[in-house]
């Protein structure tokens, strides 16, 4: 599979019980993202885009400037990390989307994220 972009997305889930409600049909799951820049350039992440679905087949999207307040450069063979958190109303469910991230030269490109699960049990698959 071969990227048209130089960015790489690695994703951690956590499902925070403490903070949920299941008896109000509230979910609470933090993610933590890191994006890596495998290219030779500095990239910007301008804006966000994701569609967050829960198993209920509710389906919301969220669009914005930046991650967490914060529009970050990305130097060549750096990361950026960051968490977040989004509340579903079933204990399992789905995030995907994209980053529109820019180079130095104002040129704007897309970095896919793909669909990771957010689920209140411990096993994966």
């Amino acid at each position: 599979m071969s990227q048209q972009h130089p960015i790489k997305i690695e994703v951690e889930t956590q499902y925070l019980e403490k903070d949920s409600a299941p008896e109000d049909a509230q979910y609470v799951f933090s993610y933590t993202i890191t994006i890596i820049n495998l290219g030779d350039q500095a990239v910007t992440l301008k804006s966000r885009h994701w569609i967050i679905t829960d198993a209920n087949g509710h389906q919301s999207q969220v669009q914005g400037a930046g991650v967490v307040g914060e529009t970050p450069t990305i130097e060549p063979d750096t990361a950026y990390r960051y968490t977040s958190g989004t509340v579903l109303e079933a204990e399992l469910g789905f995030m995907e989307g994209s980053y529109t991230m820019e180079y130095q030269d104002g040129t704007e490109f897309k970095a896919p994220i793909a669909a990771f699960r957010l689920s209140t049990d411990l096993i994966l698959h």
